[in-house]
Formats: C-alpha cells, structure tokens, sequence
C-alpha cells in the first residue's frame, strides 16, 4: 500500500457503530474523518438471543449511511468488524448477510480474543514508544476486554462478557441510580471477572490505560468537573457514583462532559469500571485514543503482505501445536496453490493466500483421530481461537479441510454455489490426490483449467502410465463431484 490512499475500519459495536477513515502517510494511519451512531444493538436481544427486527433495522440503516461514504473504496482498502452482540445473536446470518450487501464490504465477526488483539494494536499505535508494561482495559456495550502487552506485541488477552449495555439493562433498567442497584452490579461485574485477577495482577504492568466508550465517557465527565485531563482516578469514580445517586434519575442527570448518548448506558460502565478498579488494585488510569477500529486499520496494513499477515504466522503455530507434517502439509500448499493460479483470475492473491492456509492444515485433525480426521480439523477450525482471523474466516478454512476428502455433495449448496470457493477446494482435493505418497510429485505437465462450471485436469503425454494411482485418485474426483452444480473431467494420457 502506498503513501496517500485512504483506509477505511467500520466497528459495528454493541452501543454504537462507527466508521474511521484514514489516510496512510509514512507508515502511519492519520485520521481524515469519523462517524460514530448510537445503534444500542446490543439492547435488542431479546430472550433467545436473537436480534430483534427493530434492532437489524438500526443497524442496517446506519450502514447505509455509511455505504454512501465509502462508495469506491477499494475491497482490501476497509475492515467491518462486529464483536459480542453479534457473537451471540443467534440470527447473525441474516444481520450480516443484508448487512454486508448494504455496507458493500463483508463483515467479519471477530471472536472474544481477536476483538482484544485489535483493540491493544489501535491503542499502542496511538502511544508514544515506550517499553512501559502495559494493561488495556476495554469496556464495550456486551464485553469487555482485557490486555497485557508491551510496544506492539500484545501477550495476555481475555474478553469477559459484561458491557455497559447489557449491566445498564440489567441493573439500572427503570433508569433509576440507587446505592442498592450499584453494589448490585458492582458484585455481579466482579464475579464475572474475578478469574482475571490472577493473570492481570498488579505487578504484571506498569501502566494502565482504558479505550472506547465508556472509559471516555468517564474521564470526559471527570476533566469537566476539574479533575486532571484523560486520567480516572479512584476519587473521582467515587464522586461520579455520588452524583448519579444525587440525580436518582437518569431524566434528572445534568453532568458536564456527558453526552446524551451515553446517559442510558453510564450507570452499567461506572459500576464495571469501579469493579476493574477493585479487582485489579488501580489507582490510576489513562484515557488512551487508539479503540479496535485503529486497530483494524493498521490491522489491513499487516494483511496486505505475506510477510507481515498474522494469519500466516498463526496457522504456523496450529501447525506445531497439532503436529501436522510440515513437509507434506507444504507441498499440497504449493501445488493447491499453483493449481489455483493458473485456473483463477487476476486479483485472486488474496483467495490463493487462504487456500494456502486451509492446505497447510488440512490433516490438523488427525491429532485427534485418523479416522475422519477432516471432521476433526473442520471443528477444530470452527471452535479454535486464532490471532488475526474472523470467525468466518476460520470458518471458510474448516469447510475447505472438511471438503478435501470423500463426496463433496455433504457440502451446503450455498458454499459450492460460489465458484472462489469451488475453484479453492477443486485445487486442494486435486493436489491432495496428486501427494498423495508424500514426497515430491512429478507434476510436470499437469495443468487445470475451469470454463464456466467445468473443471478439465490435463497432464502430458505418458504421465498416466507412469503415475497410474496417481491417475486413478484425479478420475475418481469426477464420481466426486456428482450431483453438484460442478463437473470434474480428466484428460489424462
């Protein structure tokens, strides 16, 4: 990515969505223009955790006004991610779906962790170098997130599931600010996050700084009442929590540096703030400006190469921690990959990119039993977490290893209707086939070509005498493909 382009990071969040764009200059992201709408999706789940159609429709209006912003923005130039509210929903689907038709970008849900990771990356690009320990606490409508890093380099992330929206809604749901609902809230925040206690301990940082929402929120109310600017005390959340209970009301509240927006949802984040103070013994914290939406921006940065995309690096790690054969799982990579290449059209790196990872790790489930190992390594993907992936992402890659062995009709008609993915999984069974013995295969010659929905395999002539199982592991892909929207041919001599 050059000097001068514009990148754009939507942060579809429980209380509020909000749109950043930046423009790159010397390796760093300066702001060139913010939206924020308070959407308060996460106070639309109703008892079965689904949103309700008042809720989708909040959200989906609000990315409609974001879409016009970001018409002719380039796909690999804007990040959309949505965290707990709809980690939880149990109709997503049909949210991100319309939404991502709406926005024009997909919308990738991020997992607990991976909300963390990005929220310490837009934090610590907006701090000055310093190899200061630090604690980032982030406390958003349904979740709040917890870091520990240093420079860059997050270490330990946690996402717990209490937010200023949801404590709001349970606590302090007629508006009303009684001494009762606070230590209410307070005990319930602090049962929830009490297993943080040992891993954030005092002595394992330095500093502590807060992000988003509601940390601003707090210090904005305390600078306006004369305390010390972009820092919350103890004090000064003791005297806050006194003044809303002077208010009694949420109608009656009148305080300086509080926004309309968050008066609905300030009871919730004074108690959890007040709960974190407590339990992690913090004097002192810093109002910090980065928030996850830095943090995809900068995140987008890492993507656009493969030496700097997390995602490489972390498929590594899943590699050596369910001991896959690395010299076999690399060459159905490369070869996938080079099959991919040939067959696809320019502007499809990114597509081979995940190819490649879906590849390196499709015998990960044999850790566990040979088997079926492919249903093992699908499930791990759909329930692992993994620094720099989307939920759906990990997803895509499970349905690729689950798809690389057996019948491929056992995939949903919806993913072998889009011919990316058909073209990804068409590469990856053949080169599965093609290394079949697990060393080096002569593939000199063998070539795949796709027009329309047929896939046509060639290789040279000779190649099938001298390779016959070889030869009869590519024809056995045309009973395979039976009964999908896909014909696999071979025209092997």
């Amino acid at each position: 990515m050059q000097d001068g382009i514009l990148l754009a990071a939507v942060d579809l969040g429980s209380n509020s969505f909000r749109l950043e764009i930046g423009r790159l200059e010397h390796g760093q992201i300066r702001r060139v223009e913010y939206l924020k709408e308070t959407v308060r999706q996460g106070g639309g789940l109703d008892e079965d955790r689904n949103l309700t159609q008042d809720a989708m429709q909040r959200g989906w209006d609000c990315l409609a006004r974001f879409a016009e912003r970001l018409a002719g923005f380039p796909a690999a130039h804007v990040r959309a991610v949505a965290t707990q509210t709809l980690r939880e929903a149990r109709n997503r689907e049909e949210f991100i779906t319309r939404g991502s038709r709406i926005l024009g970008f997909p919308i990738d849900v991020v997992s607990g962790p991976e909300e963390a990771r990005l929220i310490y990356q837009g934090v610590a690009r907006l701090l000055p170098q310093s190899d200061e320990k630090r604690l980032v606490v982030d406390i958003g409508g349904r979740s709040t997130e917890l870091i520990l890093g240093q420079q860059f380099t997050p270490g330990t992330v946690a996402s717990y599931r209490v937010g200023s929206v949801a404590w709001s809604a349970r606590y302090f749901a007629d508006g009303s600010f009684t001494r009762h609902a606070f230590e209410a809230a307070e005990i319930a925040a602090k049962a929830v996050l009490d297993e943080a206690m040992d891993s954030y301990r005092r002595q394992t940082w330095d500093v502590a700084y807060g992000s988003s929402g509601t940390v601003g929120a707090v210090g904005s109310i305390l600078a306006a009442a004369g305390g010390e600017e972009g820092v919350i005390r103890r004090e000064g959340l003791d005297w806050l929590q006194d003044q809303l209970m002077r208010a009694r009301h949420v109608d009656r509240l009148r305080l300086d540096g509080l926004k309309d927006d968050r008066k609905a949802v300030i009871g919730g984040g004074v108690s959890i703030v007040r709960a974190i103070f407590d339990l992690l013994d913090i004097e002192r914290m810093t109002v910090a400006q980065g928030a996850l939406r830095q943090g995809a921006l900068y995140d987008l940065l890492d993507r656009d190469q493969p030496e700097t995309d997390l995602r490489s690096a972390t498929v590594r790690s899943l590699m050596h921690r369910f001991t896959v054969d690395h010299a076999h799982a690399e060459r159905v990579a490369e070869l996938a990959c080079r099959l991919f290449r040939e067959a696809s059209p320019q502007g499809s790196e990114r597509a081979a990119r995940k190819l490649g990872w879906a590849a390196c790790l499709h015998e990960i489930g044999c850790r566990i039993s040979h088997s079926d190992y492919h249903h093992h390594g699908a499930y791990i993907l759909d329930h692992t977490d993994a620094a720099g992936f989307a939920l759906p992402e990990l997803h895509h890659l499970g349905l690729l290893v689950l798809g690389h062995r057996g019948k491929v009709r056992k995939l949903e008609a919806a993913n072998l209707a889009d011919p990316v993915f058909a073209l990804q999984l068409m590469c990856l069974r053949a080169a599965v086939a093609l290394c079949h013995a697990r060393r080096p295969p002569d593939v000199e010659g063998i070539h795949l070509q796709v027009e329309g929905r047929r896939c046509t395999v060639q290789s040279r002539t000779g190649w099938a005498a001298a390779y016959p199982q070889s030869a009869h592991l590519l024809r056995e892909e045309s009973d395979a493909w039976q009964k999908t929207p896909w014909e696999f041919v071979t025209e092997l001599s």
